[in-house]
Order: C-alpha cells, then structure tokens, then sequence
C-alpha cells in the first residue's frame, strides 16, 4: 500500500499507464491518416466534395465558409503535443488516468467521421459527429475535476479539446443540416430560414449548458464563435445567400461569448464571497 501511494505521487508510470499512453499515440496515428484521406492527400477528393458535396460551403444554410476549417490547425498541433507531452511521468496521475481513453476515443471518432463521410454514409457520420461531441463533453467536465498544474498543461489539455469541442459542437449542427438536405428534406424560404435561425439559438443555449457544465471555458466559446462567425459571413458573401441567417449567426457568435463570460463572471463573484 505504502508503494502504491508513493507511485502516486512520484508519478511512476503502471501498466495501466503505459497501456492508455500507447492508446493515445495509436489513436493520434490513426487520427492523422484520416485525416490526410479527408484532405485528399492519399487519394480522392477532399471530404467536402465527398458525398456529392453535401458538406460544401455552399450546400446548406448553416454551412461555415471555407477558412473556417483552419481551426483545425491549432487542434492537431494540440492533439499531436498532447500526445507526446502524455508520455512524461508527471501525467502518472488522476487527471491524465480518468481523460487519456476518452482523448484517444476523440482522436478515433475524428478519423472514423473523416472515413464514413468519404464512403458517403451521412447519417452514420450524424452519429460519429454526436458520439464524439459526448465524448469531449465528458473528457472536458472530467477535466474539471483536475485542475492543471501549468500554464503549458492548461494550453494542451483544456484550450485543446476545448476547441476541439466548440467547433465540434457547431459542426453537428452542420453536418445533421446536409445529411437531411441529402436526403431530400429541403423546406424552401423562408420556412428554411426560419428553422436555420432556431438551430443558431439552440447553438446559444448549448453554449450556457457547457458554461455552466464544463465550466465557463473561453477555448469552447471562442471555438463555437468563430464556426458561427464563418456561417454569418457564407450567408452574407456566398450561396445560399440570407440577410437574415447571417445576422442571425453573427448575433449567435456574440451570444456564445456573452454568456460564457457572464457566467466566468458569475463564478468569479461566487469564488471571492466563498
């Protein structure tokens, strides 16, 4: 028993430990090689073009426009340093132990989201996309429970799979919109319109839900801001164009950022008078 306390807090790695840390690099493997098929790199076309383009920039009303996708970026440099800082025996600990499987879930959810699209499966990437939304849910509440350590281990853990999730979160909304306009459900205007600006509420109150579940995480809410922000301005410059969809989603954007601050405010407050 004295051992094993020890180990705790020395951070010796267990085999529990090595096993979830090979997890997590065979995860980010997999996850880069869907990726590079989703990109077209290995072969065919890129996964907006896939599926008869129903994912394009252009093929529903809540779609983000193309340099939306550059969040990305910052997410798999995340996923990749994650990956390689989770191998150091200071992750030998609870926080690590309870969101290192969840992380390499997220990683296969990605690549298997990337895969079902281009074999042209959409409603089994509806369900990939809101299996992985959960799973990020979870790892980020989880999280919470463990507060970092670092400023480096905050920036690779929760701003990582906090963007991860904010964009994920509106990219459901846009995925569950193209599987249903590929399957012939397409309301014309301004019936589309109306059920689109409901959708970018919704994404609001998703926004307070997390705020108050997960925390009031800036990562999250700057994530699903800058997704909203890129739909207003497809709606504004590009087909389907919509006056209204586009304010609306700017107004979503400031929305998602209002309440995630109201409520860091709120919790601020509550942390002084505790």
């Amino acid at each position: 028993m004295g051992l094993g306390r020890r180990s705790d807090r020395v951070g010796l790695m267990s085999a529990s430990d090595r096993n979830r840390r090979l997890a997590v690099t065979v995860a980010e493997v997999f996850c880069v090689l869907g990726t590079l098929v989703g990109l077209g790199v290995l072969g065919g076309p890129e996964v907006q073009q896939a599926a008869g383009g129903a994912l394009a920039a252009d093929a529903t009303y809540i779609a983000p426009a193309v340099p939306a996708f550059g969040i990305w970026t910052p997410i798999y440099l995340g996923l990749a340093a994650y990956t390689l800082w989770q191998w150091l025996p200071v992750t030998a600990t609870p926080r690590y132990r309870q969101t290192g499987w969840l992380a390499a879930a997220s990683m296969v959810l990605n690549a298997l989201w990337l895969l079902v699209v281009r074999a042209g499966w959409l409603w089994v990437s509806v369900l990939v996309i809101i299996a992985l939304a959960l799973t990020l849910g979870v790892l980020l509440q989880r999280l919470g429970a463990h507060p970092p350590t670092s400023v480096l281990e905050r920036v690779l853990t929760d701003v990582t799979f906090g963007l991860y999730l904010g964009w994920v979160s509106v990219a459901t909304c846009a995925n569950i919109a193209a599987t249903l306009v590929d399957a012939g459900v397409a309301p014309d205007r301004p019936t589309v319109e109306i059920i689109t600006i409901a959708v970018l509420a919704v994404t609001v109150a998703l926004a307070y839900v997390y705020a108050v579940r997960l925390g009031p995480r800036l990562a999250v809410a700057a994530a699903m801001a800058w997704g909203l922000g890129w739909i207003s301005y497809g709606r504004l410059t590009d087909r389907p164009e919509s006056v209204a969809v586009g304010v609306a989603a700017a107004l979503a954007a400031a929305g998602v950022l209002a309440v995630t601050l109201a409520q860091r405010s709120a919790s601020s407050r509550s942390a002084r008078h505790a």
